[in-house]
């Protein structure tokens, strides 16, 4: 496989992790990401936290370096962290620190510790229990969903939470799940080129990415030129043919600094008409 196709199979499974990790479990309506962009009063946008840039091969993030709130109590830990929505602070959103986590089944279990962040989008988990924790989210405002509290990585990750100290964690850069899509609606039926997908305007976007993942069990393959393509429209028209079959349509608004604001719904599907090409045979 091409270095292209490979760097796109790669961003395939990453928006898979997105659609699997970011929604808690209970459901919702996605639309209901509608709040307030800033919640937060003011508008320093000043970094305490001096994150870690990634973690190590047991996927553990380490503490990076800040100014603690107060000191833990002997024997105990706190964690410490802010929240941002388009690289301003996300005041009275959720923050909860999991013993367990488990992207596909159950997500947050085990011992929870929740707390909300401030006007400045900071929080403070007080007197925790020293050890690796497996989850650390912040919740998308009043909604279903939810971000991980991680450096650079769109899945969870853990956490060594070590005794009289403060956990000082990555900064969170929350993003909304109500991008609208005009076109093809979910169910549509479209030609295999020349189709449009088309959105709408969102506040404070710079440009748009459009993805487009096959449902290979439909016979749909995969076209990877549509994988995180970037447009500066709201709309692209689909100058490549794809294979007859289903397909799920995501598109991903980010400000002039590359930071995200929202994504459309994981859950749109559209069919390419045609005869799906049958699975090849297995191997004797």
């Amino acid at each position: 496989m091409s270095v292209k196709g490979k760097e796109a199979v790669a961003a395939v499974l990453l928006s898979a992790a997105v659609v699997l990790g970011c929604k808690m479990s209970g459901g919702g309506n996605s639309n209901a990401t509608n709040q307030p962009a800033n919640t937060g009063a003011g508008t320093n946008t000043s970094k305490a936290n001096m994150p870690p840039t990634q973690a190590d091969s047991d996927g553990v993030i380490a503490s990076g370096t800040g100014t603690e709130k107060e000191k833990p109590s002997a024997g105990k830990a706190n964690v410490q962290g802010k929240a941002f929505y388009n690289e301003q602070p996300a005041a009275g959103v959720d923050v909860t620190l999991c013993e367990k986590f488990n992207r596909f089944f159950g997500g947050c279990s085990g011992q929870k510790y929740t707390t909300k962040t401030d006007a400045a989008g900071e929080y403070l988990i007080k007197d925790v229990p020293p050890k690796v924790y497996e989850g650390l989210t912040v919740r998308v405002f009043n909604t279903p969903y939810y971000v991980f509290a991680t450096s650079g990585y769109i899945n969870n990750a853990k956490y060594n939470i070590e005794s009289d100290k403060t956990f000082f964690a990555p900064d969170t850069h929350l993003f909304k799940q109500d991008m609208k899509l005009v076109s093809p609606k979910a169910g549509a039926k479209v030609a295999a080129s020349g189709s449009e997908v088309k959105w709408e305007e969102y506040p404070d976007a710079a440009y748009y990415k459009m993805s487009i993942f096959a449902d290979n069990a439909s016979g749909a393959q995969p076209e990877y030129d549509y994988i995180n393509k970037r447009v500066d429209g709201l709309s692209y028209t689909l100058d490549k043919p794809l294979t007859p079959g289903s397909y799920n349509v995501k598109v991903e608004a980010f400000n002039g600094n590359d930071i995200k604001l929202a994504q459309s719904p994981g859950d749109i599907k559209f069919t390419v008409a045609g005869e799906a090409a049958k699975p090849a045979e297995a191997t004797k």
